[in-house]
C-alpha cells in the first residue's frame, strides 16, 4: 500500500533517519494486563521508540509535550474518541489496536500488531483524515460552549420522555421540524455508531459531509438527511425537559433551554488514522456487523 498513490497526506517520518517515535495509550480499559500490553512495548521497541505511556488516562495533558509521531490506542472505538478528544486541536495519527470485538475504528488486532508495526516503520501505510466538528451553543447570541467532537452531536430528550419539537436549520434557512425523542448530527465517522442505530446510513469514513438523523420521528416521513461538510447546521428545541440535553461523543455537555442553539460546524483539525494493508473498508463492515450474504436454503428432500 503505497502512500503515494493517492492524495493521502505524506508520512511526516517517511525521510526521517531517527526512529519512529510512539506513543501508547488506554484509558484504563477492563481487558488490559501487563501479560497483554509487554508484547506491545516489546514491538514498538524493536522497531521504534516508545516516547510516552498512560495506560490510566490520567496524563494525557503530557501527550502532545511527548512529540510522538503516531499513537497507539489500546482498546476500542471509545478509547479512540477519548483519545482524540484528549488531542485537541493538535490530532496526531492513530493506530487503533482492538480489544474488544465491534470497533470500526480500532481494526487491528494484538497478535498482528507486529506485522503493523513493521509496515508503519516501512512506510507501507496511509494516512487518512477524517472529517471532526464543532458543536458551538448559543444563548441570547452569546457562545457559551465549544466542544471538539469526532462522532455526533445528540440532541436527547430525557426524562420524562415525552416527544420533542425540534426545528433544524441550514446555512440560516428552516430546513423542517420534527416531531422526535431526539436528534443525531453526525460524521462519516459516527455514521457506525448512535446514527445507524437510528437508521442513518453507513458512510465512508473520509468522505466530508455530515448525517442528520431524527431518534424514533412521529412523521412516518421522516428520513435521514446527508448534506456537505461546508454547511452550518442549527437545533433549536421548544419547551425541552429538565434533563434534555447536548450530547458529544456520548458525553453530556450542556442543559438546553428554550433560548438556545446548537450549531454543528466543522471543525479546523482533523482525526487522522493510519491505515495499513490488510485492511480494507467492507471487510470491515462484513465482520463487525456479521452482514450474511446470501440467504441460505435447505435442499428439499426426494
Amino acid at each position: 500500500m503505497a502512500n503515494t498513490a493517492d492524495n493521502s497526506p505524506k508520512l511526516p517520518w517517511a525521510d526521517r533517519d531517527s526512529p519512529l517515535r510512539c506513543a501508547l495509550m488506554s484509558p484504563s480499559h477492563p481487558l488490559l494486563s501487563e501479560e497483554l500490553v509487554d508484547p506491545i512495548r516489546k514491538t514498538i521497541g524493536e522497531h521504534g521508540e516508545l516516547v510516552f505511556e498512560d495506560l490510566t488516562g490520567d496524563q494525557t495533558d503530557q501527550l502532545i509535550a511527548a512529540n510522538p509521531d503516531v499513537v497507539m490506542v489500546l482498546g476500542g472505538d471509545g478509547s479512540i474518541l477519548r483519545s482524540a478528544r484528549c488531542m485537541g486541536a493538535d490530532q496526531i495519527p492513530v493506530v487503533g489496536i482492538n480489544l474488544g470485538s465491534l470497533g470500526f475504528l480500532a481494526d487491528i488486532a494484538v497478535a498482528k500488531f507486529p506485522i503493523a508495526m513493521q509496515a508503519l516503520v516501512a512506510g507501507d501505510c496511509r494516512l487518512i483524515s477524517h472529517l471532526m466538528f464543532d458543536c458551538q451553543i448559543y444563548r441570547d447570541n452569546k457562545l457559551v460552549s465549544n466542544t471538539l467532537g469526532l462522532n455526533e452531536t445528540a440532541i436527547l430528550g430525557g426524562a420524562p420522555f415525552s416527544i420533542l419539537d425540534i426545528d433544524l436549520f441550514i446555512d440560516g434557512d428552516l430546513a423542517t421540524s420534527y416531531s422526535c425523542d431526539g436528534l443525531i448530527v453526525s460524521t462519516p465517522v459516527g455514521s457506525t455508531a448512535h446514527s445507524l442505530s437510528a437508521g442513518g446510513p453507513i458512510v465512508r469514513k473520509n468522505v466530508q459531509c455530515f448525517v442528520v438523523s431524527a431518534v424514533s420521528p412521529h412523521t412516518l416521513t421522516v428520513r435521514p438527511v446527508v448534506d456537505t461538510a461546508d454547511r452550518v447546521f442549527e437545533i433549536a428545541v421548544h419547551k425541552p425537559h429538565d434533563s434534555t440535553s447536548v450530547v458529544v461523543d456520548g458525553q453530556v455537555v450542556h442543559q438546553i433551554s428554550e433560548q438556545d442553539r446548537i450549531r454543528v460546524v466543522k471543525a479546523q483539525p482533523q482525526f487522522t488514522m493510519i491505515e495499513v494493508p490488510g485492511h480494507s473498508y467492507y471487510q470491515t463492515l462484513r465482520e463487525k456487523l456479521g452482514w450474511g450474504g446470501r440467504i441460505a436454503t435447505k435442499k428439499s428432500k426426494r
